[in-house]
């Protein structure tokens, strides 16, 4: 794990719990209780997580052109959540009210020898990978 992976957590964490109520959504506890459940678990916390539109991803590099091999897990205004991917045209994988159990659907689905994330852009960790399968 790199310190790259370990700020980008951090901030996910800091930023979802350390919102002003100004910008309160409905979407925001049960969004950075998604983010900690997650964080809890040493194989997605190797993982470079982003996020957008209340959606949690993992990345197996650190920056973008961010990896779309693992699954993803989205918030819902009624407190369910979704998992979904890779990809954005996979079918959803399914919905709980759990946070924990999403993140267990993902780790149930994490690619062969997925993690520590590498450092750098996506075409970059396929690069690495070829060679070092070649080598």
């Amino acid at each position: 794990m790199t310190n790259t992976v370990d700020a980008a957590w951090h901030k996910a964490l800091t930023r979802y719990s350390e919102r002003p109520r100004s910008e309160e959504s409905p979407l925001l506890k049960p969004f950075a209780e998604l983010v900690r459940v997650a964080h809890a678990q040493p194989l997605l916390r190797q993982l470079f997580p982003w996020t957008g539109m209340w959606e949690l991803h993992f990345s197996r590099c650190t920056e973008m052109k961010y990896t779309w091999d693992v699954p993803y897990i989205c918030t819902l205004a009624d407190g369910l959540y979704y998992v979904e991917g890779p990809l954005r045209s996979c079918p959803r994988i399914a919905e709980t009210d759990s946070a924990q159990d999403a993140v267990a659907m993902v780790i149930d689905r994490l690619p062969p020898g997925c993690g520590p994330a590498f450092t750098g852009n996506a075409g970059e960790l396929d690069a690495y990978e070829k060679a070092r399968d070649r080598g």
